[in-house]
C-alpha cells in the first residue's frame, strides 16, 4: 500500500516490509531465505505482533539499516531515499519510500545482483588441458557442488558466478600452427566466459557469435543449454566453433546443487592427417593440428565487503570429462 506523512503503520503493515512473500516483496524474502531467484542469506527481521502495536524507533532502523547494506552490496545507494536514524515521535514522513525502495531491492536481487562489486575471483579451481596436440574437438565437463539448494541460490543470486578461462598452452607443429592462430583468435573472442543467476557474459567482443547469454542458471535444467557458439570469421577455418554449455542436477534452479559447464573446441576442418616422411614438402609434420588447450574453471565469489554480513559459498568443484582432444 501506499502511505503519506501522518498515517498510522500497523504492525501487520509494517510486518509486510519485512517479511512479504509476494510483491511488494519484503526484505527477508529477498536478503533472508527465500525462494528461486529472491534470497541472499541474511539473517532475517524479526516481525511483531499485536495488531495496533507503535512500531519502535528501534524496529524502523534495523529495517533500514539493512536495507542499506543491501543496497551498498547491489550498488543500488544512488536509488535510495536518504535516510537518518528515527527517534521515538518521528513521522511517516520519513518512511514514505519504503516500499519502492524495497522493490528496486528486490528487483536487484532477482536480477542476480550484476551491479554489485563485492566480487572477488577465485583460484583455479579445475584444470582440463588436452593431453597433447589434437584435431578434432576438444571437450571438457567442470563442476561446482553446493551443500544445499539454498546456498547455491544464495550464492548466484549475489553476484556469484562460474567463470571459464581457456588458454592454448603448446604449439601444434613446431611452432604455432596456422590453426593454432585462428584458435587464439576463438579464445581472445570468448575472453572471460561468466554465467551468472540470470545472465551470462563473455569479455571478448570478436567472432560470430550464436548468443544464448540471456541464460543464467536459473535457466537451467538437467539437460544441456547452450550457452554460446563462437565460429571463426575469418581466414581458411571458419569450421572452427568454441561452444559452452550448461546444466544443473535434479531438476531446476529450485532444487539443484550442481552446476555443470561443458566447454567444446571444435577443429571442423577436414585435413588433418600428419605429413609424414615422403609427403612432407617441407611442411611441419603437425601443421593440420592444434597446440595443447587448457580450460581453467574459477568461481567469482560473492565477499562481505559492501554491506552483506554473510556469504554463501561452494563446497566443492571437480572435473567431470576430458576428452583431452580427439
Amino acid at each position: 500500500m501506499a502511505y503519506q506523512a501522518g498515517d498510522t503503520i500497523l504492525d501487520d503493515e509494517y510486518n509486510t516490509f519485512v517479511n512479504s512473500s509476494s510483491s511488494p516483496f519484503g526484505y527477508n524474502h529477498f536478503a533472508g531465505t527465500g525462494a528461486g531467484a529472491y534470497g541472499l542469506g541474511q539473517t532475517h527481521i524479526a516481525t511483531v505482533t499485536g495488531g495496533a502495536t507503535t512500531i519502535t524507533a528501534s524496529q524502523w532502523n534495523t529495517l533500514f539499516t539493512a536495507m542499506d547494506n543491501i543496497a551498498n552490496h547491489t550498488n543500488d545507494e544512488g536509488s535510495m531515499t536518504t535516510r537518518s536514524s528515527v527517534s521515538a515521535g518521528d513521522t511517516i514522513a520519513i518512511k514514505a519510500a519504503v516500499e519502492a525502495d524495497l522493490a528496486t531491492l528486490a528487483a536487484s536481487v532477482a536480477g542476480g545482483c550484476v551491479n554489485a562489486e563485492a566480487i572477488q575471483e577465485s583460484a583455479e579451481l579445475v584444470s582440463s588441458a588436452s593431453g597433447t596436440r589434437w584435431n578434432g574437438n576438444h571437450t571438457v565437463e567442470q563442476k561446482i557442488t553446493f551443500s544445499n539448494n539454498n546456498n547455491l541460490r544464495h550464492f548466484f543470486n549475489a553476484g556469484g558466478k562460474m567463470r571459464i578461462k581457456i588458454t592454448r598452452t603448446g604449439d601444434g607443429g613446431s611452432s604455432a600452427t596456422s590453426k593454432d592462430s585462428s584458435m587464439d583468435e576463438l579464445i581472445t573472442g570468448l575472453g572471460n566466459f561468466d554465467l551468472g543467476a540470470q545472465v551470462s557474459t563473455r569479455s571478448g567482443t570478436t567472432e560470430i557469435l550464436t548468443d544464448g547469454l540471456a541464460n543464467g542458471v536459473a535457466d537451467l535444467s538437467s539437460t544441456y543449454t547452450q550457452i554460446l557458439l563462437l565460429t571463426q570469421d575469418s581466414g581458411t577455418y571458419t569450421s572452427m566453433t568454441l561452444k559452452i554449455e550448461a546444466l544443473v542436477n535434479n531438476t531446476d534452479y529450485t532444487d539443484a546443487t550442481e552446476v555443470t559447464i561443458r566447454t567444446t573446441l571444435t577443429d571442423g576442418d577436414g585435413t588433418d592427417g600428419e605429413y609424414t616422411d615422403g609427403n612432407t614438402d617441407a611442411v611441419d609434420q603437425y601443421a593440420e593440428f592444434i597446440g595443447t588447450t587448457d580450460v581453467a574453471l574459477h568461481t567469482m565469489n560473492p565477499t562481505t565487503a559492501q554491506g552483506l554480513a554473510s556469504v554463501a559459498s561452494i563446497s566443492g568443484s571437480s572435473e567431470v570429462s576430458n576428452n583431452g582432444g580427439v
